[in-house]
């Protein structure tokens, strides 16, 4: 078969690109011949597959019309290239064969925004050049996800939370909607790497040391996890904070620090002994299941796709107010006993292993093919891809 595969923007840290490239390189091994619609920013020999199609469009709209004409009868015939036989994407356009919806549902996002933002930033983004790109994505998404007559054959989520979104905001049936949670290679972490990363971050084997990365920092909840750790009934907390953002506008503390950018995460999965994502909205956090692989407890919420996965107070805690601050610090307080975080270690390893990227890619195939077949019912609650108690 070939596939025809969707996705805007290239950034050498993003979870979607990580995903795509690793599916690319299983569908070949799988015998499967891959094409890449993209933006012309993503970097040739970074890609598995040999065929581009490199698409005009700077804007989510203008993307999604360079698409919609390239995969068109017209299109195929411009370009040899564009001819598949089937289309997933990755990425809002107007229409496709199979949509994952990894980025979750923008209009769900947006509205948990305005719930925590005070109401004179709400009243100010109507005059906001940069919300048309906002407005885009939603006439986009409601073509896409609109009901039966929606531009989407099928979709995968990639959690239930994001599932239900699609069902309750946009009515698209429930019956051909597939979840199957993200996917992870198996993670080694080097045993001596801990000691030699907290020994250049000038830590000692004793200090509690918490992991918070990403970027986007308003979305996933930073300022709370910054606050929880200054509550914290603890002597010596520590909360590392991995990713691109504004240090400056968080206030001067020993007791966070800022490593920016970090493109090789494992020495600091080493270091730490939790990981912390107090989000507003995340479908699936990749970083927190990177985390669970290596053994660490999370502390996170109910607006994470990912705590559906999670037993609280077992594999680390789900708050469902990421807001409330002094609920932050008691989650904090409550995993810095090291007996407790040393007696889950590999269970957590264990949870992991059952999500890798080798189900996954399986489950998204038998996805494709029944949706190739004209089969679009979605699997049973027994068949999604989650990890056995």
């Amino acid at each position: 078969m070939r596939l025809g595969l969707v996705r805007r923007g290239y950034s050498a840290t993003g979870g979607a690109e990580a995903y795509l490239k690793r599916f690319a390189s299983a569908l070949q091994e799988a015998g499967h011949e891959c094409v890449l619609f993209t933006s012309t920013d993503w970097p040739a020999e970074l890609w598995p597959g040999e065929k581009f199609v490199y698409l005009p469009g700077r804007t989510p709209r203008g993307f999604a019309d360079s698409f919609e004409f390239a995969s068109s009868r017209e299109g195929r015939v411009t370009n040899p290239n564009a001819a598949c036989d089937f289309f997933f994407s990755l990425e809002r356009v107007w229409k496709c064969d199979c949509y994952r919806a990894g980025d979750g549902v923008h209009r769900a996002w947006l509205e948990r925004r305005r719930t925590i933002e005070p109401f004179w930033k709400s009243w100010s983004r109507r005059f906001n050049p940069f919300e048309n790109k906002h407005r885009e994505l939603l006439r986009i998404e409601e073509r896409l996800l609109g009901g039966n007559q929606s531009g989407a054959k099928t979709i995968i989520a990639n959690s239930l939370m994001v599932k239900e979104e699609i069902v309750r905001y946009y009515g698209y049936p429930a019956d051909r909607i597939h979840v199957v949670y993200n996917g992870l290679p198996q993670v080694r972490l080097d045993p001596e790497l801990r000691t030699q990363t907290r020994k250049r971050l000038g830590l000692t084997p004793f200090d509690y040391v918490l992991l918070f990365t990403g970027s986007g920092w308003g979305r996933k909840g930073l300022r709370y996890a910054v606050e929880g750790i200054r509550r914290a009934n603890l002597s010596r907390p520590l909360l590392l904070v991995a990713g691109r953002g504004d240090s400056r506008s968080f206030p001067a503390t020993d007791r966070v620090h800022f490593l920016g950018p970090v493109k090789d995460m494992a020495p600091y999965l080493a270091a730490a002994d939790v990981f912390i994502l107090p989000t507003i909205y995340d479908p699936f956090s990749n970083a927190c299941l990177e985390a669970l692989a290596a053994g660490l407890a999370i502390i996170t919420t109910t607006s994470n796709g990912f705590s559906e996965i999670l037993q609280p107070g077992v594999d680390g805690e789900v708050l469902d107010d990421p807001s409330d601050c002094d609920a932050v610090a008691r989650a904090i307080e409550g995993w810095s006993d090291f007996e407790r975080r040393m007696a889950i270690k590999p269970h957590l390893s264990n949870l992991a292993s059952n999500l890798s990227i080798e189900k996954n890619v399986q489950a998204t195939l038998e996805v494709i093919q029944k949706a190739k077949l004209g089969q679009f019912t979605a699997v049973t609650p027994g068949e999604i891809l989650m990890p056995p108690r």
